[in-house]
């Protein structure tokens, strides 16, 4: 039986780069290449396209000039190499792409203008969970708790005594953390607006969600759609930034992670509930990770949504899917089976 032709996008343009490349790595350690013929096309932070061997140290040097042809009948990749362009045939595509580029539906874009089969989140929900004004916006419209927050547009003061502390202030459009402070007085906010607007002109000021962090790996949709297990996030102090950490493969800083989360079992299936009633709201297909706050009163509240979440080996929404009896490998080929059976156009 032929393999499928699977190619693997990785790498891109945004903050995230470096944890992209490191998902990418635990994905060809878990991709079954008896079933898969994978491509490996590696996006360097400067943009540039190659068809390389693999995500390994030196990918960024070693590759060949790749395009992808948006010649809808033909689903290719168009190498070029010594003047002479060479053409690979996709079956689907894995973008393992995170952030900026990668989950504010730019990349599906593309892929829905190539006519190839790829996995995870339409344009559509891409953008709206990549915005986290849109995606609390149209959580509210569905019933969902989520914090207070006001935007702050590029350009616009904002007067320091008019909040209630401790707020967050974050990028509207970013991922990881990257960007984001906790401001606890009046006279740290301009800081940290600041450094916001270093990754977003479009801020968001949050109040505090005063709870226990916890998410849930989702996987699929409609009837097929399954649940991974809850985690919680513990932290010793701060907040969760653990892909900015300088070694986080050997543990974080301030950050475990307890999966399944040590939190009643009613309040288990409410985080599940309502993660599965966030993913439906916002459109969601293929894989996500929602992110929740567990108040004290029992109450749950969205965080945010990350429609490619990290698949690193600290990641948590691979630990989530084990926890549910998926491990990575598993995982992947639900994913590229579910793309293959042409839920893209």
């Amino acid at each position: 039986m032929a393999r499928s032709r699977i190619g693997i996008v990785f790498g891109g343009v945004s903050e995230e780069h470096s944890v992209s490349v490191k998902s990418a790595r635990e994905v060809a350690k878990n991709l079954d290449t008896e079933k898969y013929e994978p491509f490996w096309v590696g996006i360097t932070a400067g943009g540039e396209w190659t068809l390389c061997d693999g995500p390994e140290p030196g990918w960024e040097d070693a590759g060949r000039t790749v395009v992808l042809s948006l010649d809808r009948s033909v689903h290719r990749l168009v190498v070029l190499h010594d003047g002479r362009p060479d053409e690979i045939r996709l079956d689907v595509i894995l973008p393992v792409l995170h952030g900026r580029f990668g989950e504010d539906g730019a990349i599906q874009g593309l892929l829905e203008l190539s006519g190839i089969p790829y996995v995870g989140c339409d344009i559509q929900s891409s953008a709206v969970c990549m915005d986290k004004s849109l995606a609390y916006t149209v959580a509210r419209g569905a019933g969902i708790a989520t914090p207070e927050f006001r935007i702050v547009e590029d350009g616009e003061q904002v007067a320091p005594e008019g909040l209630t502390y401790p707020v967050f202030v974050k990028p509207a459009r970013s991922g990881s953390s990257f960007g984001v402070s906790k401001v606890g007085r009046e006279d740290e906010l301009a800081s940290a607006l600041e450094t916001a607007r270093q990754f977003d002109s479009k801020v968001l000021i949050e109040a505090a969600v005063a709870g226990r962090e916890v998410g849930c790996a989702m996987l699929g949709q409609g009837p097929d759609l399954l649940i991974g297990e809850v985690d919680r996030v513990a932290l010793s102090h701060g907040f969760f930034r653990i892909h900015q950490e300088d070694s986080p493969e050997t543990g974080s800083e301030n950050s475990t992670f307890i999966v399944p989360a040590d939190i009643p079992e009613e309040s288990r299936r409410l985080v599940q509930e309502t993660a599965r009633r966030v993913y439906r709201a916002l459109g969601c297909s293929g894989l996500a990770r929602v992110d929740l706050f567990l108040t004290d009163d029992g109450r749950v509240v969205l965080n945010e949504v990350n429609t490619l979440p990290g698949l690193t080996s600290y990641s948590r929404y691979p630990r989530m899917m084990a926890a549910a009896g998926l491990p990575l490998s598993e995982v992947l080929d639900r994913l590229i089976a579910t793309a293959l059976r042409g839920k893209k156009r």
